[in-house]
Parts: C-alpha cells; structure tokens; sequence
C-alpha cells in the first residue's frame, strides 16, 4: 500500500465517511450547550430569595403611609402623618441620639481591633487555627446569650466587673446599668463589640491573604520598618476588607436590641431606635408608625453604608 494511501486510512476515523475535519472547540460548544436549562433549574431559588426580600420591603413602604392601629380600626390612608408623629416624639428623638452613640462607639471599636488582630494573625504561627476558631466564639452566639451572661458580669454586687474595681481601690458601684446615659451606651455598646469584633477580624484577614509576601520583602530590603509596611502596603490594599467591616459593624449597631433590651431594658438611658419599634409596634400597637420607623431605619442603614464604602472602598490591583 502507498503511503498516501496509509494517510488516507489513518485520516478515516476522525473525519468520518466524508472525509470532513474535526469540529472546533466553539463549533462543538455550540452544538452541544445546555440552552435554558440551567436557567430553569435556577429559576426557582431566585424568585424565592427575590419574594423573600423585596415583598416585604414593599409592603412595608406601602403600610408607612397607612393608619393601622388595631386600637382604631380601619385600615386608611394618612400620607405623612406617621412621619410627623415620629418626629414629634421625643422618645424616638432620644433613642436616635442613643443609636448614634452606639454606633459611633461600636464602628469605631470593632474596625481597629479587628485591623489590629488581623494584622497580628496574618503570619502563620502554631496553634493559629485554634486561636481562630475561638475567636468566633463571641460572634456565633445570639445576642440574648452573651445580653444575659453580661448582666451577671456588671452586676452591681457580685459581678466581676464591680469586684475587680472594688478590689483596686476604684468602686464598682458607679457602674450601674441605667444610671448615666453615656456610661449606661457604652457599656452596653462593649458587648455587642465583642460579638461583631470577630467577624470584622475575619473580613480584615480575608482581605490580607491577598497581599503578596513580595511586596512585604521589597520594603523590607528598602529599609522600610514594620510600622511603616502597615502604614504604607496593609492598610492601604486592605481598604475593600475594612469596607465591608465598618458596614456590617454599621448594620449591626444601626438595629442593636438584644443587648441593650437584655441588659437594660426598657429604659430611655439606653433604649434604641429599633427597640422603639418594637414598643410603638407591638406594645401601642401602632402598626403604621411601626412600618414608617422601619422604612426610616431602612434608608439610614442604606445611605450610611453607601457613604462608607464611598470613602473607604478602593479597587485594588495587585
């Protein structure tokens, strides 16, 4: 047998009986793509999740506008009226001067000490799986747990925090709950701190994982000290994690209740703007005044996030 004809038959089994070519690899992509398949399959789960999110944020929008007060039935239309009650209030007025001192406070604290225990938990070291692992202890129990085991803490008696500044000369009896306002926020704010701190670590540290220990070798080679490597290359491409932290620590101060319901209950000295919800909802069952401080509490949230991440977020390009 020739050799083209050896050619011939070795070239048989690929392009098939009339002799064509092997398709593409976009040819064969194209010929053999799933179509609309996965989009049905996934169809399902989004309408959900989009049901679960925006219905009740449109109901809400909605019933702001309403009267609805099982105390005087019916349902109607008040336009701003809820609006101008709230403002009016001057327990809504003092729970928002509360709620930004909390969140001052709480922002504030769990961003530093969440950069700080990143930073010191960025080098691999033995035993820093564990040290992880509790460290998100705080964040994973519910507020109300760590509301009630703080109370015995500051127990004005036989707390520890009270019994330490007895036994330093200082006095612990000044350190009752509901006493001084900005005392009373402060420590109630330093619970819910040690709950959000460790997730603000675990973003911060997420976002250092990406930095390249190149970067860290070259300034040191250029005589640049450890402080100025943070000042100068941590910080700076850690921007997107620290974003991210100071929203979801804004988020968590902006609707605190737990904490502050637990530990001082239904006192104005540290009540907050959605604890006020609760009581205008639930207690003067005022269900319209309820939906508009809701919707309120929404939009601050919103435009204080968006105002974060418009001066912190940068895109950084390694």
């Amino acid at each position: 047998m020739s050799a083209a004809g050896s050619a011939g038959l070795a070239e048989s089994p690929r392009g098939g009986s009339g002799g064509g070519t092997t398709p593409s690899p976009a040819r064969r992509g194209r010929s053999t793509g799933a179509g609309p398949l996965p989009y049905v399959l996934v169809a399902p789960v989004i309408v959900f999740i989009a049901g679960l999110a925006f219905v009740p944020a449109v109901f809400t929008i909605v019933q702001s506008f309403f009267t609805v007060n099982a105390l005087d039935p019916p349902t109607r239309f008040s336009g701003l009226r809820n609006f101008r009650a709230l403002a009016e209030s001057d327990a809504i007025r003092s729970s928002l001067a509360n709620t930004a001192l909390y969140v001052v406070v709480g922002v504030v604290l769990s961003t530093v000490l969440g950069i700080v225990m990143a930073i010191l938990l960025q080098r691999p070291f033995r035993g820093r799986s564990l040290v992880i692992a509790v460290l998100i202890l705080p964040w994973a129990l519910p507020g109300v747990v760590e509301g009630i085991l703080w109370s015995g803490i500051f127990d004005p008696n036989a707390g520890l925090v009270s019994a330490v500044m007895n036994d330093v000369g200082l006095g612990g009896g000044h350190l009752l709950l509901g006493e001084n306002r900005v005392l009373t926020i402060v420590l109630i704010e330093l619970v819910q701190v040690w709950q959000i701190t460790p997730l603000s670590v675990l973003l911060v540290l997420a976002a250092l994982q990406l930095i390249p220990d190149e970067l860290y070798e070259a300034a040191q080679i250029d005589g640049c000290s450890r402080w100025g490597a943070i000042r100068q290359i941590t910080l700076p491409l850690a921007r997107p994690g620290i974003a991210v932290c100071m929203v979801q620590a804004l988020v968590a101060t902006l609707n605190v209740f737990d904490q502050p319901y637990v530990l001082n209950g239904a006192a104005a000295t540290g009540a907050t703007v959605t604890m006020q919800t609760y009581f205008v909802s639930f207690q003067n069952l005022d269900f319209g005044q309820g939906y508009a401080l809701s919707l309120f509490i929404t939009v601050l949230t919103l435009v204080g996030s968006l105002v974060i991440v418009k001066a912190v977020y940068r895109k950084v390009e390694l």
